[in-house]
């Protein structure tokens, strides 16, 4: 029972995503309707031949009696209608090209779209790897059934139709016997693939889950390599490529069956068709000219019925692979963007009384309450985990808070586009982020429009021009992961933030990679660029902070502490103990 639920739940799925793919067909039913007029054109030009031979075989009578110019006749119609069958065939393959490529197209770029418009919190679960996977590999492979499907299927059909009218033109009696056998071969086909489905959609979960780890490993490797980790890591890789092992010689067994099965049959109407064609002969009922057109349809017949099966195991495959991108484009986005537009904000921020949690089981920010004035520095101190970052991506509306509110300039953010929000914050993480650009590129990342001069005076300010300058081609030099060391990088996403002069900044651990007598001259720059503009700073490094106007010490998503840094240390509770234990580190 639990076999027979499996295939119907298969077959089920499987003819869903097809009917999505059809939606996307929608857009080209132009081309599609050219694709299916060219290929019965192609068919019928091709299934006429044997008719034309068939007339030339029955020209020739007897010994001496050779009708020559009947045979002239038949093999010049011939000529041509190879001519035109093969003009027809390369005009049918460039429109399948156009159509096929044209609806993949489509999708990547809706796929694109859609990952820009998933909530942070669906990238935070899946893996890149697979999601990488899903857009390209499985993209391509449904390209790639796609087109065999129209460049063969729609020929086949219209072959066995086109082929079937030729041969009642012949022999009804030979027709009834095939049309009577061909169900045979058509079952075979149809179980088989409908077990083939399940086993394609595994292979290309294993090859995602496979491209996520290999990307992983290589994105590590040195963290690999500096913990030993070889070994372990080729032990996952080679689960992983076990269960894909088996995935993908399961699939490849089942649809490997389709072919041989349905030519047994095809051999079998084959002999029975020169048999009971001979009887017909002999009762004066068919000539050899109509027994040779009734041979070569028989054989042309079914093998459309081979090209159709071979189809199908690809479609299988394809539909598979559709199947994965389309649970990702019908991913649930974020919540639609209010048309207010937050302009240039004063920095007015009050955060009141907001919970938030990953997980509802597990609490994570409690009751989190701030009110701050423009202009105002405000630090986030606390151990690994209590929730300093979390509040940065509430306040990003990275994520929306499951309770309470957050106010700029008096406007709830929930209630303001993203964009504008995110675009009054200039923000400097401490995983640092550059694209493969040049360095120019880089740095008005945020602000496109920018001059050289913009460049290098934000860039003189950050302290990174001295480093810039003797790059081998200065803002020209294009980066790579390896261009630059961990710190300069780092600089490079702060002058970013310089040159877009945001009216309020995020500092996330900004200088968490950049040596103390660089963090000084960095910190010196951020005095001035903070100058007027309300500041969120989350740093593990307590000097760094030590000049802001109020200091939030939070501890498992509660804040237990708030005042100056003299304040605090007056207060003799938890920062006193962070501040001396990180006095005692740096000395």
């Amino acid at each position: 029972m639990t076999g027979g639920k499996n295939s119907m739940d298969g077959k089920k799925n499987s003819m869903e995503t097809f009917r999505k793919v059809l939606r996307y067909l929608g857009a080209y039913r132009i081309l599609l309707v050219l694709s299916v007029l060219l290929a019965a054109a192609s068919v019928i030009l091709q299934l006429a031949i044997p008719l034309l031979f068939g007339e030339a075989i029955d020209a020739m009578i007897a010994a001496g009696k050779v009708d020559f110019e009947t045979i002239r006749f038949y093999l010049g119609r011939i000529l041509v209608m190879l001519l035109a069958c093969g003009a027809a065939s390369w005009l049918m393959s460039l429109v399948n090209n156009r159509l096929t490529y044209g609806v993949v197209q489509d999708i990547r770029k809706k796929a694109i779209r859609k990952l820009q418009a998933l909530p942070l919190s669906y990238l935070d679960r899946h893996s890149t790897g697979d999601l990488v996977s899903r857009m390209t590999a499985d993209a391509t492979l449904l390209s790639d059934g796609l087109l065999l499907g129209f460049t063969q299927f729609f020929s086949g059909v219209i072959a066995i139709l086109v082929t079937l009218a030729f041969m009642i033109s012949k022999s009804l009696l030979i027709t009834a016997m095939v049309l009577v056998l061909t169900p045979v071969s058509f079952f075979i086909a149809k179980w088989i693939a409908s077990r083939s489905f399940q086993m394609f959609l595994r292979q290309s979960e294993a090859r995602g889950q496979q491209t996520a780890l290999i990307e992983e490993m290589i994105g590590n490797q040195k963290l690999v390599q500096a913990f030993g980790y070889e070994a372990r890591s080729l032990e996952r890789f080679a689960a992983n490529n076990q269960k894909l092992q088996e995935y993908s010689q399961k699939a490849v067994f089942y649809s490997s069956l389709t072919n041989p099965s349905t030519r047994f049959v095809n051999n079998v109407i084959y002999a029975l068709v020169a048999f009971a064609g001979a009887f017909l002969i002999l009762a004066g009922n068919l000539t050899v000219g109509g027994l040779s057109v009734l041979l070569s349809y028989a054989n042309q017949y079914m093998k459309p019925f081979n090209d159709i099966s071979s189809v199908v195991t690809e479609l299988q495959n394809a539909m598979a692979c559709a199947a994965r991108i389309f649970e990702f484009l019908e991913e649930e986005e974020e919540s639609a963007d209010p048309p207010e537009i937050l302009s240039a904000a004063k920095g007015e921020v009050a955060v009141r009384h907001v919970d938030f949690s990953y997980d509802p089981k597990k609490p994570l920010i409690q009751d989190f309450c701030l009110e701050t004035e423009p202009g105002m520095r405000v630090a986030i101190v606390g151990p690994t985990g209590c929730g300093k970052t979390t509040f940065i991506n509430l306040l990003m509306r990275f994520y929306d808070v499951d309770r309470g509110e957050i106010l700029v300039d008096g406007k709830r953010i929930d209630q303001i586009s993203r964009h504008s929000l995110r675009k009054n914050f200039g923000m400097v993480l401490q995983d640092t982020w550059l694209k493969h650009d040049t360095v120019r590129e880089n740095i008005r990342f945020g602000k496109p429009e920018a001059t050289d001069e913009e460049i290098r005076q934000a860039a003189m300010e950050a302290k990174s021009w001295e480093f810039i300058r003797r790059l081998p081609e200065g803002l020209d030099t294009v980066l790579n992961e390896d261009s630059l060391s961990q710190g300069q990088k780092q600089l490079l996403c702060i002058t970013r933030v310089m040159l877009c002069r945001p009216p309020m900044l995020i500092l996330d651990e900004a200088t968490s990679s950049i040596d103390t007598r660089t963090e000084i001259q960095i910190q010196q720059a951020f005095d001035r660029l903070m100058e007027g503009r309300t500041s969120f700073i989350v740093a593990h490094r307590l000097s760094t902070i030590r000049n802001a106007d109020r200091i939030l010490v939070m501890k498992d998503g509660v804040i237990v502490e708030r005042g100056t840094h003299g304040e605090l240390l007056e207060e003799n509770g938890l920062y006193r103990k962070l501040y001396e234990s990180m006095t005692v580190q740096e000395a």
